[in-house]
């Protein structure tokens, strides 16, 4: 049979209420005591009644995270961070994918599943900053990205810009001068691409080299194939360069392959750098030199923002924050300074 509330109870050591404040992740709970009952409810398999939570509390325990893609591995491992932290807090997480689509972005937001839940982790990818507008609604929301800056909610996002420069400046401590970058947009001026690409160009500037616009490759998703096509097409070109700085790991990660391909050595002819630390990277055959951009604080801080909107009451923050977490250049085998 199913676990009960007594049970856990009984097998914590504390009462029904005590549980209960728990599984509701109410704030004046002993910490000591708080581990207990998770203990028991983990032990138990113990699974929250939400109906009855939703009738007594006005909560349905339930939380939406909305994503552009799961095929892309950073938001397959970006949605396991996030799961795993809600569940700290005894909440289920519903997840809506949009395909990277404005207006199934924009519909998100009204739609009758997303009430189902008590708030939303959002991630877009199709809108910009001129739908900040769209936000301003009745429910907690937490933005995450680099879409839409100084919006009407709360909004984690990475420090795209030094992370990007960080990157830049290892490939030229290994002593490459002639950087490819992969994975630019067109005319974009706010989000991961362009953000990015700044820092990319203020290290070549630091250190004296200038921009050469043919290095920088365009692409519009940043999948595998982008990343393999956008080296081949550089070779095809007869462009010279040491160095590949992709602007995610998967375009890294295909543009090694296009290179390997071609018999160019991995780092020897060409060192790599990533940006995302997905697991696969440290797999690869060399390991890929890449940043981590702080998926799993970006997870726990997203969602300790939303459940303090929660708690509040919910609707849109008088002062909405903007937290930017920190970042790490992780070195491996594609990418290694020079002694």
């Amino acid at each position: 049979m199913a676990a009960t509330l007594h049970d856990v109870a009984n097998l914590a050591g504390v009462s029904i209420k005590t549980v209960s404040n728990v599984v509701n992740d109410y704030p004046h709970v002993k910490e000591s005591t708080r581990t207990r009952v998770r203990q028991a409810i983990e032990e138990l398999n113990y699974q929250p009644n939400l109906s009855a939570r939703s009738l007594r509390s006005g909560r349905s325990g339930v939380i939406g995270l909305v994503l552009p893609e799961l095929s892309l591995s950073y938001f397959g491992e970006l949605a396991d961070a996030v799961i795993a932290e809600a569940e700290k807090h005894g909440l289920v997480v519903l997840i809506e994918k949009t395909g990277a689509d404005r207006d199934r972005e924009i519909a998100v937001l009204t739609s009758p599943r997303m009430q189902l839940t008590d708030g939303l982790i959002f991630s877009p990818l199709g809108m910009g900053q001129a739908d900040a507008r769209h936000f301003e609604v009745d429910f907690p929301v937490v933005l995450l990205g680099e879409r839409i800056f100084g919006g009407p909610v709360d909004h984690v996002t990475m420090r795209n810009v030094e992370a990007a420069q960080a990157a830049t400046e290892l490939l030229l401590k290994a002593g490459r001068r002639r950087i490819a970058l992969v994975g630019a947009h067109v005319d974009e001026d706010v989000g991961s691409a362009a953000l990015r690409t700044r820092g990319y160009e203020q290290a070549l500037t630091a250190a004296g080299i200038e921009v050469d616009p043919s290095l920088v490759r365009y692409t519009t998703l940043w999948h595998r194939s982008n990343g393999a096509a956008a080296i081949r097409d550089l070779l095809s070109d007869g462009v010279e360069f040491d160095a590949v700085f992709g602007l995610n790991d998967a375009l890294a990660l295909g543009s090694m392959r296009a290179l390997q391909e071609a018999g160019l050595r991995i780092p020897d002819d060409v060192s790599v750098v990533g940006f995302d630390d997905i697991d696969e990277a440290q797999y690869t055959l060399p390991s890929l030199s890449t940043i981590n951009p702080g998926r799993e604080q970006i997870a726990a801080l997203a969602v300790e923002l939303l459940l303090a909107r929660i708690r509040d009451g919910g609707g849109r923050p008088s002062e909405p924050r903007e937290v930017l977490v920190d970042f790490e250049v992780v070195v491996r085998e594609s990418a290694v300074p020079a002694d």
